[in-house]
């Protein structure tokens, strides 16, 4: 049977598409390489390359056993991490991923404070949409994720933990033109540009219905950073939980567009890992530091009049 070590060669080999790059890539000579994939050809009796004059290309197995290594490979490394955290967390490392909005406040924030307790403890955070932080969680490319979870609900290869529903609010400029007509009724959206991240359906659907535009966003963007850079300098308008703007309407550095007929929404942010698994020490640490921070920063986060009647 194949080991570890043959795998990783093999994906060397698959990922570069050369030998010699591969090769260098795992410091071994082109012809230690050359052997290991042989063995593991003949350890699982198939062909998983051709060679050709630009390099290789794999096979239909070799796909296949690419799909698996990957698995196999973070498997042992989850593996080695948990016991090694379980003695010492300082000498863990932790991957985890955050959809555009908690990644604009809540993950920062649970990041500090786990990092400023453990600070030898390697973190590396994958910022995207929920779809492909599902793959990459059940890849096990990550240990947990933390995004909107309200069509992730009722996976059963997921272990969801709902987070505190924060209000979604409309934002603009302060500057912006459409803030002396308010409050707006739906219709008058139709003719302003608009920018977001990828909504859960039920978002995007209630937007389209308020608009009466069958795709609402103008601009998709994933991060947030941008979108708030964006809607700052131009007339473009978004949609936020309140918790990532609340700093800045404070401040007066972005304004709340009301609309007097949009039905209320909120963010479902939620924590989620693999249903059946154990989280690491690590992410055990990191949970608890969400569920304190988003505790914290609901009771003391400011609630304008308006939209305290609408969480009532």
């Amino acid at each position: 049977m194949s080991d570890l070590r043959q795998l990783r060669h093999f994906l060397a080999i698959a990922e570069h598409g050369h030998f010699a790059r591969a090769a260098e890539a795992v410091n071994l000579t082109q012809p230690a390489l050359s052997r290991s994939l042989q063995a593991l050809e003949a350890s699982l009796g198939c062909k998983l390359v051709d060679r050709h004059s630009r390099g290789i290309s794999l096979t239909a197995h070799g796909r296949l056993v690419q799909e698996h290594a990957r698995r196999l490979l973070a498997s042992n490394r989850a593996l080695r991490n948990a016991v090694a955290q379980l003695g010492n967390l300082e000498m863990g490392e932790l991957r985890m991923g955050a959809g555009p909005y908690p990644a604009a406040r809540l993950v920062p924030r649970g990041i500090g404070r786990l990092a400023s307790e453990h600070p030898r403890i390697r973190i590396e955070l994958d910022i995207s949409d929920w779809r492909s932080l599902r793959q990459r969680l059940l890849d096990e490319h990550l240990e947990l994720f933390v995004a909107d979870v309200r069509e992730l609900k009722g996976d059963p290869l997921l272990a969801v933990e709902p987070l505190y529903p924060y209000p979604g609010v409309l934002f603009c400029r302060p500057g912006h033109p459409i803030l002396a007509r308010q409050p707006l009724l739906g219709r008058d959206l139709a003719s302003l540009a608009f920018a977001g991240t990828q909504l859960p359906e039920v978002v995007e659907h209630s937007i389209s219905q308020l608009s009466g535009r069958e795709r609402p966003l103008s601009i998709r963007c994933d991060n947030f950073m941008v979108l708030k850079a964006l809607v700052a300098e131009s007339d473009v308008i978004s949609l936020a939980p309140w918790d990532v703007i609340a700093e800045e309407v404070g401040a007066g550095r972005l304004a709340v567009v009301q609309v007097a007929d949009a039905p209320p929404q909120y963010a479902a942010y939620g924590l989620v890992s693999r249903a059946g698994h154990s989280l690491s020490p690590a992410a055990q640490a990191l949970v608890q530091a969400l569920r304190e921070e988003d505790q914290q920063f609901n009771q003391a986060v400011h609630w304008p009049a308006w939209l305290v009647d609408q969480r009532q």
